[in-house]
């Protein structure tokens, strides 16, 4: 790791942080994706059909659990982020267990988004397919938030709002 002191902080650059930075762009393409099929307008009969929410979300949770498995290799696998943040601030290790279970809890609740779509027939199961995925949304960007932070609090650097 290259670091260079700057008082009691440092700014750091890894493999491990490349990865996450390099991984961040991808993964907030597939949030917004999720989120523009939520944004789409209804269909009239509101059950699903050619243009209905839960046809439009498969394709945007499909993307998404293929970008968010790649975050979850990317950080979690030995040597990525997460190893690296335990080994430079260790007492960081509670948030990083957090980040452990978020990521199972989220990557369930995209399976479970994708099975409550092929399920949906009815506009009361559209509906629960609408809200689920609305707050998988809300959790995502929690999520993603919460983690420019701890890379923050770890590193001392910002990899980017934006990315």
């Amino acid at each position: 790791m290259k670091q260079r002191e700057v008082g009691e902080a440092y700014e750091a650059s890894t493999s491990a942080l490349e990865a996450a930075k390099g991984q961040r762009l991808s993964l907030r393409r597939a949030i917004a994706g999720l989120e523009a099929a939520l944004a789409a307008p209804q269909d009239p009969d509101g059950l699903g059909g050619q243009d209905g929410l839960p046809t439009r979300l498969i394709p945007a949770l499909e993307r998404l659990q293929e970008v968010f498995a790649v975050h979850v290799e990317v950080t979690e696998a030995p040597g990525g982020l997460y190893h690296e943040i335990m080994e430079n601030a260790p007492r960081l290790a509670n948030r990083v267990t957090r980040f452990r279970r978020e990521h199972a809890e989220l990557t369930d609740g995209i399976r479970r988004g994708l099975a409550e779509c092929a399920e949906a027939n009815d506009p009361d199961a559209v509906q629960a397919v609408r809200d689920h995925a609305v707050r998988l949304f809300a959790d995502l960007v929690r999520h993603r938030k919460r983690g420019l932070d701890l890379v923050y609090e770890a590193y001392h650097v910002d990899i980017g709002g934006e990315s």
